[in-house]
């Protein structure tokens, strides 16, 4: 009855000058959030979008060198920082992929891998013996790959759904760096269980061109055996122009249009000193320019967790 009599107040800002006249002044003197905090509150809010089911999120290119690994290693990490949920990112990239490199470094990505899963995957009935074959990089559970080149190319879409029907009963969002080849076996298996779809590319003729191929591509395929068009996941995709390669000569302005007429979002990553170093991702190390794009990244690639049609992990029985 009286809802309206209640004052709304401002939250207490926690960064910068305001925080510190709000410290000072015993809460007596609030001014508010700054716009870069209120636009931080914004994207974890989306981040944490609920999940009615596990999800699977797709990242994919095909042309390599543009920064998939990296996006993914990002996307990752800030689902799993600011999410209640389990969060785990698997490298299903055929050619010894390096999402393991970039997370926990390259000798603790070696120890073990998903072929060792594969191999005792049917002695896995709870979390923890699941555990025994993953790697933490902060909150965040990785599979990395097989780092010998004759066992990763024996990785198949048999052996990929093998792997995400039993992540998919103990993580809530579940994240699949994959080859840069869409015809390859293990890609068309991530294609045809995928929820959401992470296309990278780069704001240069080349670039832009591979990843606008692989949007045309899944518009006019569907999956190996016939049943589920690739269309809908092409138009829901979110399009990452990785901006650590860049010409004075591009009109970027053009390529950022072309995408955003094909997909749902473009997202550009810019250039930062901590991702080109090749090195173990960290969060709290990127400019604040590269953390509020990988933020923006998470809260976008979030607002399709929830209201989509999808034909990934739960309209194929995945966990139930």
């Amino acid at each position: 009855m009286f809802s309206n009599a209640v004052r709304v107040r401002k939250s207490p800002p926690k960064q910068g000058w305001r925080a510190a006249v709000y410290a000072l002044s015993g809460g007596r003197w609030n001014p508010g959030l700054s716009e870069a905090e209120e636009r931080l509150r914004e994207q974890l809010g989306k981040i944490r979008t609920p999940l009615p089911g596990p999800h699977s999120v797709v990242v994919s290119s095909i042309k390599g060198g543009v920064g998939k690994t990296t996006v993914t290693a990002l996307l990752g990490l800030a689902l799993a920082e600011y999410r209640g949920d389990r969060v785990i990112a698997m490298d299903a990239n055929p050619d010894a992929g390096t999402l393991g490199d970039r997370l926990v470094g390259e000798e603790q990505a070696s120890k073990t891998t998903v072929r060792d899963l594969l191999d005792h995957l049917d002695q896995i009935r709870s979390s923890t013996q699941l555990s025994g074959y993953t790697h933490l990089a902060g909150r965040l559970q990785v599979l990395t790959s097989e780092q010998e080149p004759e066992l990763s190319e024996m990785f198949s879409a048999d052996d990929y759904e093998a792997v995400l029907r039993t992540l998919s009963r103990y993580y809530e969002a579940l994240l699949t760096d994959s080859g840069t080849g869409v015809v390859h076996s293990a890609m068309q298996g991530s294609l045809r269980h995928a929820d959401s779809l992470v296309i990278v590319g780069a704001p240069t003729q080349d670039g832009a061109s591979r990843a606008s191929r692989t949007l045309q591509w899944l518009a006019t395929h569907q999956d190996s055996q016939g049943r589920f068009p690739y269309r809908q996941l092409a138009q829901d995709a979110v399009v990452v122009l990785s901006c650590d390669r860049s010409s004075p000569y591009v009109d970027e302005s053009v390529i950022r249009e072309h995408f955003r007429a094909r997909c749902r979002a473009v997202v550009e990553l810019p250039a930062d000193p901590h991702l080109s170093t090749g090195g173990i991702v960290d969060l709290d190390a990127l400019s604040p320019a590269a953390r509020d794009a990988a933020l923006n990244l998470a809260a976008t690639v979030a607002e399709g967790f929830q209201g989509r049609r999808t034909t990934g992990l739960a309209a194929h029985g995945f966990r139930g």
